[in-house]
């Protein structure tokens, strides 16, 4: 009988996976193409009729599409869409490692139709994670509608992705990377086909729409020599810089406006008046610059100083543009960069060196790939993307150079990527779409000490043992006459060395010094230093420079490694509070606030149960140091406690000035 029952349930979890893969691919595909339809009607609507109706007043009328657009958007936002902790991809993210895969899908249709505004208008964003939102929210629709697990339900919003991206791009291989490198970080091999089916019905359905052609019309590519190679390696170092300049720019768009008294609804209609007077000029810039990707990749658009400004005008536009409010992505931003990048590169080189076959075209396709890797860190994605692109194995080895080189140096400048450095600031520390463990959490260079003093290698043995006892260390670092890092000297050292003989204490301390050393890094992780010093049995370790071993920047001993965990764990107990807020938040559906009770504030020192709170809120949680308190009517608040409050939207600033005691 039970046998019978669990054979009955494995069928029944066969046609939900069925029924979930066709109806996720299916949908997804026509969702994404209704909402690409809406931007065209937008943008014929805005730069066809009303332009034609206008356009008689002068050149200066362009500009007034992209301030219409942001007043339509900065409304939507300010009275319709609620606040988030994290836009797009990001939240998704979040969404998939901490909750479940449970995403608020309702709002899906009004964020989606504030993106085909943005873009419609001509605000430098893109339609890509917009396309990917509405793919993941179908799939946690399906999950949360069926009551399937959380792991379940995952796998559904990762089938979801991969089919936005397949419809977005015409190109399912690039979507089933993209859902194993971002949104689920690893994948089983039931999974992988369950995600691969749904990104397949993707693109056969939008195939089947709009035809086998790709999102941009590819010229022919050659790769002539292998000493092409070598400009693509520069490539690859030039555009992992873009990368960092593009993420570092969007971030801090991001800062300067979250600071602004500027009113919600006015910020995008502020940004759409500069993005127009920029597009009067250079309309390149306008929405998600298609159109000029396929010039540049068609040869037509070459000249070396305008497609360096055009880059530069991309990266301000984007960011001041997602900074101030308006909805899209950065996957089409970044492919123009990659483009522009890549055609200046081309065309300089061609200029430089006449005698060799290079198609400049060649490059910008390839500097897509390069720029678009190093902003996400997906390079299989990246790459897989153009090669859909193309269907040509040449560009496969230029290709995945230039990608490895901009992952590699852009991670190397800037560790995290567009999306991880949004979850990051707000205390969430993701790896292969899990959460990480603490010691993973510190960089070397966070916890080391500047080296109290040093031995030079000269000095007496008998004056280094001096130093050593009067800083109370068992041991310090040896310095060569040049001052560069030689040696490590100990207690144990010294002591070897007087049992040999007595004199040994007015010869010089450089010979007797340990010379084969173990090193620490300043930006690998404090678990990686700790392995290595276990592993040798050694209570310290010299900090050096990477690409330089005797260059001595720091210090790290055993009771710095007990001082990281500690602060670690401080670290780990925030993370888990803001996890916890994730959590609460997509079960209950409620807004999750995270407050910090202010000195002086109205609640300082007030019990629960004396504080009016809004009707429809309450204190879910208190961190108090490194203590995760349960609230109860007699719990006193104090200054520095940190809140998670459950609460509507409504009620946010009516807790702000009450915990805080100032408005946002």
């Amino acid at each position: 009988m039970q046998s019978f029952l669990n054979r009955i349930a494995l069928s029944r979890s066969r046609v939900y996976d069925a029924f979930a893969m066709v109806f996720i691919g299916l949908g997804a595909s026509l969702a994404v193409l209704a909402f690409k339809e809406v931007i065209k009607f937008t943008h014929e609507l805005l730069f066809g009729k009303l332009g034609g109706l206008v356009s008689g007043w002068g050149a200066w009328t362009v500009m007034l599409m992209p301030v219409i657009g942001g007043l339509l958007v900065g409304l939507l936002r300010h009275y319709l869409i609620p606040a988030e902790r994290h836009h797009g991809v990001a939240g998704i993210m979040e969404s998939v490692a901490l909750a479940g895969g449970r995403l608020r899908y309702g709002r899906v249709p009004l964020k989606s139709l504030a993106a085909a505004l943005s873009i419609g208008s001509g605000a430098s964003v893109g339609p890509e994670d917009p396309s990917v939102q509405i793919g993941a929210n179908l799939g946690s629709f399906i999950g949360q509608k069926l009551r399937l697990s959380d792991d379940r339900t995952r796998l559904l919003v990762a089938m979801g992705a991969a089919s936005g991206i397949a419809a977005a791009f015409n190109a399912p291989i690039a979507g089933v990377f993209f859902a194993i490198e971002l949104i689920l970080g690893e994948l089983t091999t039931s999974a992988f086909g369950m995600v691969v089916f749904s990104a397949v019905i993707s693109a056969v359905t939008t195939r089947a729409i709009l035809g086998p052609t790709p999102a941009f019309p590819i010229p022919a590519y050659d790769f002539h020599a292998p000493v092409e190679l070598a400009f693509y390696l520069i490539l690859g170092l030039l555009a992992a810089v873009v990368s960092v300049a593009y993420i570092k720019g969007i971030y801090l768009a991001h800062d300067r406006f979250h600071h602004s008294r500027l009113p919600l609804w006015a910020r995008p209609l502020l940004v759409g008046a500069l993005v127009g007077a920029v597009g009067i000029f250079f309309p390149e810039v306008f929405g998600d610059s298609y159109e000029a990707i396929t010039e540049i990749l068609f040869g037509r658009m070459t000249v070396v100083h305008l497609l360096l400004l055009l880059l530069v005008l991309k990266i301000v536009l984007t960011s001041l543009s997602l900074g101030a409010g308006f909805m899209g992505g950065v996957f089409a931003p970044s492919l123009f960069l990659g483009a522009a990048l890549g055609g200046a590169f081309g065309r300089l080189a061609d200029i430089l060196f006449p005698t060799l076959i290079i198609q400049p075209s060649a490059f910008a396709l390839v500097g897509m790939a390069a720029v678009l890797a190093g902003t996400v860190r997906a390079p299989a994605t990246a790459i897989m993307l153009l090669f859909e692109m193309t269907n040509d194995y040449r560009i496969l080895l230029p290709l995945m150079f230039a990608v490895v080189v901009s992952v590699y140096l852009s991670r190397s400048i800037h560790t995290p990527s567009v999306y991880e450095l949004s979850l990051l600031r707000k205390g969430i520390r993701l790896q292969r779409g899990r959460d990480i463990e603490v010691l993973e959490t510190l960089r070397v260079s966070e916890v080391m000490r500047k080296v109290p003093v040093v031995v030079q290698a000269d000095m007496p043995l008998r004056m280094a043992a001096s130093l050593m006892d009067k800083a109370r260390v068992h041991g310090l670092p040896v310095l060569g006459s040049d001052g560069l890092l030689c040696g490590v000297i100990s207690l144990s050292d010294v002591d070897r060395a007087v049992e040999r003989s007595q004199s040994n204490l007015d010869r010089r301390a450089g010979e007797f010094c340990s010379r084969a050393l173990v090193f620490a890094y300043p930006d690998e992780t404090v678990r990686e230093a700790m392995q290595r010093m276990s592993g040798r049995d050694i209570g310290r370790m010299p900090v050096v420079q990477p690409e330089d071993e005797t260059r001595l920047v720091g210090w790290l001993s055993r009771a710095d490694i007990i001082r990281a965990y500690e602060l670690a764990l401080s670290r780990r107990s925030a993370d888990r509070h803001r996890v916890g807020q994730v959590q609460l938040g997509a079960i209950s559906g409620a807004e999750v606030l995270e407050l910090v009770v202010a000195p002086g504030s109205p609640v300082d020192g007030v019990m629960l149960k004396d504080i009016n709170l809004p009707h429809n809120s309450l204190v879910a949680s208190i961190q108090r140091g490194r203590r995760l308190m349960i609230p109860r009517g007699g719990t006193r608040l104090h200054a520095g406690d940190r809140l998670a409050l459950v609460a509507e939207i409504e009620d946010k600033e009516t807790l702000q000035n009450l915990v805080t005691g100032q408005k946002e």
